[in-house]
């Protein structure tokens, strides 16, 4: 049986910093410590690196070249139980765990207001330095950074299960969820013809699969930091993504590769007959084509086009659903709208894929551009199309012309600003977020699967949470109301 796909996206965001100290590693400091300034909705302790394990390997061993932990630049946990933190001279928000793709669609946006209130509170605070965000993945000039999404798998599924049938769908999913760009910025191409494609990320991936994230990037990471019982849970960490700005797109993203998970969990084999002969080719090869007519090759040597696998996919998909339910990917009124939203685009895509130009990132910008590139007779190389480019992912709403074309919506503006400061009830980040707003004094630090409480005496108490499922808002709302502070809340969880 499939595990419920509790599922989280990571987001470095771009920062343009104009000044005459352009220090983006301070100046990402400046924005978050501004923004836990003003809204008091943060612990500052450190983040606590007890558990971080960025070198082991889901293959079985331990890598020679791991990433970098950061543990001197600012690190925050929100009262929503989210992440807030610098990472590689970036600003990144991390979701709390959430339930299901539509859940975690209200707590990513959040995570946009959350940066442009930085943005305005570091205004307030250091007036002389001028300092823009973006929600996307590349500066322009070859250097990308990520969207990393997470998904709670089952530690028996062999890794080379998911590596098989995953593949496939991450290759060819960037058809609805890309977030589009001007140009391209692999030196490994001199393909002039290549004015605009489709993902943000598919220039930089190198490799079918592997441990990196910010060289050499792979289609399948290998990172095994299950941040739970290892025993029982693997996360997988999925980093082939681009940053959305649109809800459809988000939850589209999230929710068919929560199925496609939750089907190879089941040994389904969705991707079967579907293997692609060359993915890091493929991937490249699909986001250089905006018409969406170019086939990629498969192992068996048949030749397809994205939006046929995704049919595929999609079909397989729904007879799974059909069968098993919808309780891996949240509820029935979850799946139903996942369904009708991916058929609904694969048909537009098919047919007049500029009816989506309110709905898919990458359509909405490429129509903008191409009427820009029209209007005033541009070629693809005027920088002013690199501005539209760059100025579609702002997120202030003054200057986001995201904002301006009036994007379709799945959630309300008043769930996103109620998810600022309430964690998702449906998972452990439940327990995070009300004991932050709770016993903030008195936790020292904490983490994803664990926080540490000073109850006024020896020893200090870590109280572990390695089941994601468990701390929702029905296991432990009662507990956390009839607790007053930290050490009585400790004695009933040790009773």
């Amino acid at each position: 049986m499939a595990l419920q796909k509790v599922c989280g996206i990571e987001t470095e965001y771009g920062i343009l910093v104009t000044s005459k100290d352009d220090a983006s590693i301070n100046a990402s400091s400046m924005l978050i410590n501004a923004y836990i300034e003003r809204e008091k909705q943060a612990l500052t302790s450190k983040w606590d690196f007890k558990d971080e394990t960025p070198q082991k390997d889901a293959r079985g061993f331990i890598g020679p070249h791991a990433p970098e932990v950061e543990t001197h630049l600012v690190n925050c946990v929100l009262k929503n139980g989210a992440r807030y933190y610098v990472d590689h001279a970036h600003p990144e928000y991390s979701t709390p765990e959430c339930g299901n793709p539509l859940e975690l669609v209200i707590w990513d946006k959040a995570g946009e207001r959350i940066l442009e209130y930085s943005v305005k509170a570091l205004e307030q605070y250091a007036p002389d330095l001028k300092v823009k965000v973006f929600k996307n993945n590349s500066d322009g000039k070859g250097n990308s950074y990520g969207c990393h999404e997470n998904y709670l798998t089952d530690r028996a599924l062999p890794f080379n299960k998911i590596v098989e049938h995953l593949v496939t769908h991450l290759v060819s999913r960037q058809i609805y969820c890309g977030s589009g760009k001007v140009g391209y910025e692999t030196p490994l191409i001199t393909n002039q013809d290549v004015v605009f494609q489709i993902s943000q990320r598919a220039d930089f991936f190198e490799e079918l699969v592997g441990l990196e994230t910010t060289i050499k990037r792979p289609i399948v990471n290998t990172r095994d930091e299950p941040h739970a019982n290892p025993e029982l849970y693997r996360r997988l960490h999925v980093i082939v993504g681009d940053a959305n700005i649109s809800e459809i797109s988000t939850f589209l993203k999230v929710g068919t590769t929560a199925v496609i998970l939750a089907m190879i969990e089941n040994n389904m084999e969705p991707s079967k007959n579907l293997q692609l002969a060359n993915p890091v080719k493929a991937i490249k090869q699909i986001s250089y084509d905006p018409t969406l007519q170019s086939s990629v090759e498969l192992q068996d040597g048949k030749t397809v086009r994205a939006i046929d696998l995704q049919w595929e996919l999609y079909q397989r998909a729904k007879a799974y659903l059909s069968d098993h339910g919808f309780e891996a990917i949240g509820d029935d009124s979850v799946g139903y709208k996942l369904l009708e939203l991916w058929e609904d685009t694969l048909s537009k895509l098919e047919n007049d894929l500029f009816q989506l130009d309110k709905s898919v990132d990458w359509i909405a910008k490429y129509s903008l551009i191409l009427a820009y590139k029209e209007k005033y007779g541009l070629n693809f190389s005027d920088a002013k199309l690199k501005a539209i480019d760059l100025n579609y992912h702002d997120v202030t709403k003054e200057r986001s012309l995201a904002v301006k074309l009036n994007l379709m919506k799945l959630v309300s503006e008043q769930e996103i600003l109620k998810a600022i400061s309430e964690p998702p009830e449906s998972t452990r980040a439940y327990f995070r977020g009300k004991c932050l707003e709770k016993y903030n004094a008195e936790i020292v630090t904490a983490n994803w699967d664990s926080i540490v409480f000073d109850i006024g005496h020896e020893p200090l108490r870590r109280v572990p949470m390695m089941d994601p499922l468990k701390g929702t808002r029905k296991h432990v709302e009662t507990l956390i109301s009839q607790c007053d502070n930290a050490e009585q809340l400790v004695a009933k969880l040790e009773s």
